[in-house]
């Protein structure tokens, strides 16, 4: 006996926790975002200080804040340091893996996929005692030989530090995704370029590369996604240095307005910002590349 209502149950858990921590938080940030606190007076006692429509008020505020466009180039330099770097380090990885070239595969793998598993944070103050000077082993290695490290923490150096985090995390999990398509290519394929006297090298660029193209561009829009909500490792940097300031990116700005100046209607407009932002930059390169990497899938 077949119910039509079957599958609607099966999707009912999913709906319910879609519906509660995803759209309905979106919903209610879109409705903050065009409200504003109306003090009367001194703001003191019951009703002195009253919700009231703002409109576009708080989507003016924060972007004329003087605050809000060097965080986003900040992010900007960052994501041209991460995504390429990262990226690049994941397909060589790969190739190199899916070529035989390394005799201990699993080992390499797990290796290079454990730092993905490690939490952004953890990371974060791992590293950051790597690039203290008075604390760092790898400082003191290269003073014993006479190299000075430069100061990761300095204002020169920490974007370079904070972006070293987020590649030293990232390139993993990348490298296992591509690796995997790599794996899926029909080994006939490669058999027929070696009879043809193709070398390694024209294989991976005429062959497994294209091939794997809808997965180069997953792999990047998961990357500049990463890159435009970058948080946790200025956020944890931050004690350790004074050259991150409370705005260093974006949502570092949003966590200042929310949490320490308690403006969290501020803080939803530039939050529903970076989301519109986001959502755009994300449709518009899977617009401009999408069809002719997906093509081969038609």
């Amino acid at each position: 006996m077949k119910t039509k209502g079957a599958p609607y149950a099966f999707l009912a858990p999913a709906l319910v926790l879609f519906a509660a921590f995803l759209a309905a938080p979106i919903v209610y940030a879109g409705y903050l975002s065009l409200r504003r606190v109306k003090v009367s007076g001194l703001g003191l006692g019951a009703g002195a200080r009253t919700e009231v429509w703002a409109g576009l008020g708080n989507y003016a505020r924060s972007l004329t804040d003087p605050e809000f466009v060097p965080s986003v180039l900040r992010v900007g330099a960052y994501g041209l340091i991460v995504v390429p770097v990262m990226l690049g380090l994941a397909l060589v990885m790969a190739l190199l893996l899916d070529a035989g070239r390394t005799r201990v595969g699993t080992f390499a793998r797990t290796s290079i996929f454990l730092p993905y598993a490690v939490p952004a944070v953890i990371a974060s103050l791992l590293w950051g005692f790597l690039y203290l000077p008075r604390v760092s082993p790898i400082v003191d290695v290269l003073d014993r030989v006479g190299i000075t490290a430069p100061d990761a923490l300095s204002s020169s150096w920490v974007l370079y530090a904070v972006a070293n985090i987020a590649v030293w995390g990232g390139t993993g999990f990348n490298m296992i995704v591509l690796y995997t398509a790599l794996r899926a290519i029909p080994t006939d394929l490669f058999e027929a370029a070696r009879i043809d006297g193709a070398s390694d090298i024209q294989i991976a660029l005429r062959i497994k590369i294209p091939v794997i193209g809808p997965s180069l561009v997953m792999t990047f829009l998961f990357s500049l996604i990463a890159t435009l909500q970058v948080f946790a490792e200025p956020m944890t940097l931050r004690p350790l240095s004074n050259t991150i300031s409370t705005t260093w990116t974006p949502l570092m700005k949003v966590y200042r307005d929310a949490f320490v100046r308690n403006d969290i209607y501020s803080a939803a407009a530039t939050s529903v910002i970076i989301a519109a932002a986001t959502f755009v930059i994300s449709y518009g390169f899977l617009k401009l590349v999408g069809s002719r990497a997906f093509s081969q899938e038609n």
